[in-house]
C-alpha cells in the first residue's frame, strides 16, 4: 500500500511539473530558443555577449544593422516611432522580455500562485518581477500591447532599481508614468509608446524570458537591443558580432569611397559597383594608412576582407 500510495505522488508530483506553466523561462527553454550561440551563458540560461560588443555596437548606425539581418532572412527586427526620455542617447544591451496583458482574474491568480513557487516577491506588483532579474548590461523589454493610460510600467521608483541593477534603460510597447522623474536618473534611457499620470491597473504580467512582439519586431530573451534616436532593432545574439564587423567594414568602405569621390579620382559608378583591383589595392592602402583609430583590430579585418567580394 505505501508503494502504491508513493507512485501516485510520484505521478501527481511529474503532472504538476509537465503541465505547471513558469513565469520565468527555465535556462533550458531559453536554451532550446537560442542553439545557435556557442558561447558564454547567463545561469538563467541567456547568451552572454560580450561587453567590447556591446560598446562597439553603439557606432553602427541602424540602416547598417538592418542590412546585415536583412541579409541574413531576418525581416521582423525593426520597430519605430517612439518616444525616447532621452533621444540623443544610445543604448545597447542583453534583453530580458515581460509580456504584459489585459487582466483576467483567473489567469491572474495562476500567475501569481506560480510567482510563489517561483520565489518571487509578493510584495507589492507583478511588474516589479522582471526588474528583480536585471543584472548589469541588461535591457528591460516589454510587450503592454500599447496601452497608455492605466499601462503605466513603472515610474522613477521602478526606474531607479531598473538602472541600479543594469545601468541602461527599457524598450515599452507600452507607457511609463513621472516621466519628468524618470529624465533625472543620470544614465538611465527609455524608449516608450506615451506617458501617462496614471497607475497600472487592469493589465498583468503572463511571462518573463519567453518570445514576445513589440511592434513588428520578434524579441527573443538574450538578443541584444541596438536602441538609436530613430528606431530599435533586436539582434540574435549569435549573429551580433558579425554583424558588428560588417557594419564597420561597410562603414570604412563608405568613408574610403566618399573621399575618393570628392578627389574625382574614381566615377560613381566605379564605387558604387564591384570595386576593380585598382580600388581593392587603394582601399586597403588606405585602410594601412588610415588616420584615425580602427574600429576593429587589423587581424579582424583582413580575416573578414580574405574572402569576400569588395
Amino acid at each position: 500500500m505505501n508503494k502504491k500510495i508513493l507512485l501516485l505522488s510520484v505521478l501527481i508530483i511529474s503532472c504538476v511539473l509537465t503541465f505547471g506553466q513558469n513565469v520565468g523561462s527555465t535556462p533550458e527553454y531559453i536554451k532550446a530558443l537560442t542553439p545557435e550561440w556557442k558561447g558564454e551563458r547567463f545561469a538563467d540560461g541567456r547568451p552572454k555577449v560580450s561587453d567590447a560588443i556591446l560598446e562597439r555596437l553603439k557606432n553602427i548606425s541602424l540602416e547598417e544593422a538592418w542590412g546585415v539581418l536583412r541579409n541574413k532572412g531576418f525581416l521582423n527586427q525593426f520597430e519605430g516611432d517612439w518616444t525616447i526620455i532621452n533621444p540623443d542617447q544610445t543604448m545597447t544591451g542583453r534583453v530580458v522580455t515581460a509580456q504584459y496583458m489585459p487582466l483576467r482574474p483567473d489567469l491572474e491568480k495562476q500567475v501569481k500562485e506560480q510567482g510563489k513557487l517561483e520565489n518571487r516577491a509578493q510584495k507589492g506588483g507583478t511588474n516589479s518581477w522582471p526588474i528583480d532579474i536585471l543584472t548589469s548590461g541588461d535591457v528591460y523589454v516589454a510587450d503592454a500591447y500599447g496601452k497608455i493610460a492605466d499601462g503605466t510600467l513603472i515610474g522613477d521608483n521602478l526606474g531607479n532599481s531598473i538602472y541600479a541593477k543594469s545601468q541602461r534603460g527599457v524598450i515599452f510597447y507600452g507607457s511609463v508614468r513621472d516621466q519628468e522623474g524618470l529624465t533625472e536618473i543620470k544614465g538611465f534611457n527609455g524608449w516608450i509608446k506615451g506617458a501617462d499620470p496614471s497607475y497600472i491597473q487592469q493589465m498583468m504580467l503572463t511571462s518573463i524570458n519567453a518570445p514576445i512582439r513589440v511592434g513588428r519586431a520578434i524579441v527573443l530573451p538574450g538578443d541584444v537591443v541596438l536602441a538609436k534616436k530613430y528606431g530599435v532593432i533586436f539582434i540574435p545574439a549569435y549573429l551580433v558580432e558579425d554583424l558588428v564587423l560588417t557594419s564597420e567594414v561597410t562603414a570604412l568602405r563608405d568613408e574610403f569611397g566618399h573621399q575618393r569621390l570628392r578627389e574625382k579620382k574614381y566615377l560613381a559608378g566605379q564605387i558604387d559597383s564591384e570595386w576593380s583591383e585598382e580600388i581593392k589595392k587603394d582601399f586597403l592602402n588606405w585602410v594601412n594608412n588610415y588616420p584615425g583609430k580602427l574600429p576593429m583590430t587589423k587581424e579582424e579585418l583582413d580575416k573578414y576582407l580574405k574572402d569576400r567580394n569588395y
